[in-house]
């Protein structure tokens, strides 16, 4: 079964190659997308429609542009795989959860157990809650194989 999987968060860690490397290693026929990963260029995204004076212009004006790719790709994707890390408050992965779950997108989340609680809601709609990029690649591996 080819399978598409969007992975949607935290931008800071090898999670995306760690999945990939997994599924690869299995040999699943799986085309993973992304959100743009530089925070710089994302942070950009807008510019090229003119200078903002105020930040929370351009935020707003890079976030829609950025929101054509994140839109389409979680629209085109079969699952969806949204990281929370440690570090960051990542609102706009929950921001896709939430997108994921109005579409009936099925998603994962991934993040450790010690921010269970505020991810309560987001998590109650996922099909899976994983702690590790492992545990993501058995789910792959189950689904697209089993």
């Amino acid at each position: 079964m080819s399978f598409n999987v969007y992975l949607s968060g935290e931008i800071h860690t090898s999670w995306r190659e760690e999945i990939q490397q997994g599924a690869e290693a299995l040999g699943l026929d799986i085309s993973f997308t992304s959100a743009v990963t530089d925070h710089e260029a994302s942070d950009a995204a807008g510019d090229h429609l003119g200078a903002q004076e105020n930040s929370f212009w351009r935020d707003h004006q890079s976030a829609k542009v950025n929101a054509i790719r994140t839109k389409t790709l979680i629209e085109q994707s079969d699952l969806v795989v949204v990281r929370f890390g440690d570090k960051y408050k990542q609102w706009n992965a929950a921001f896709d959860a939430g997108y994921c779950a109005a579409l009936g997108k099925p998603y994962v989340t991934l993040h450790a157990e010690n921010i269970i609680h505020p991810l309560k809601e987001v998590d109650a709609a996922a099909m899976a809650w994983a702690t590790t990029p492992a545990q993501v690649v058995e789910i792959l591996r189950y689904t697209t194989q089993a």
